[in-house]
């Protein structure tokens, strides 16, 4: 799947790169600069972090025992926290929005194998968490 947009300019690449510096350097203040999604953004790399084990209860508790978010490469769970995130507190954003954005931005971190399997842990997830049962 080829992309036509620059990475810089998308909230979920941009998304993806602040909080993988924060994995690695957690001392840091994040900061963010300015861009026309900055609210947006913000909100969800403060609110992924925040939310952290609450966001990988969840996802443990949706994907079942098979699956293990620790055992993951770490741009992965990046993504799917993220994805998750706005799965339970952007309700305006449709499942499918939120799932063809993050792949897109995918793109430029993961193998295309990969993105396949994204896909499917991200639909498995927001169908889950967005269902009337969850």
């Amino acid at each position: 799947m080829k992309t036509h947009f620059s990475p810089r300019n998308n909230p979920r690449v941009i998304i993806i790169q602040k909080l993988y510096g924060k994995i690695f350097n957690d001392e840091e203040t994040i900061s963010f600069p300015k861009h026309r999604f900055k609210k947006f953004i913000k909100d969800v790399v403060l609110g992924s972090i925040e939310r952290s084990e609450l966001i990988k209860d969840e996802l443990d508790t949706k994907l079942g025992e098979e699956f293990s978010f620790k055992n993951l490469d770490k741009v992965f769970q990046i993504i799917l926290t993220a994805a998750t995130y706005e799965f339970l507190y952007k309700p305006n954003i449709s499942i499918n929005i939120i799932i063809k954005e993050y792949l897109n931005s995918s793109n430029f971190f993961l193998e295309n194998s990969q993105t396949k399997y994204l896909n499917a842990l991200l639909d498995n997830v927001g169908k889950k968490l967005r269902s009337k049962d969850a």
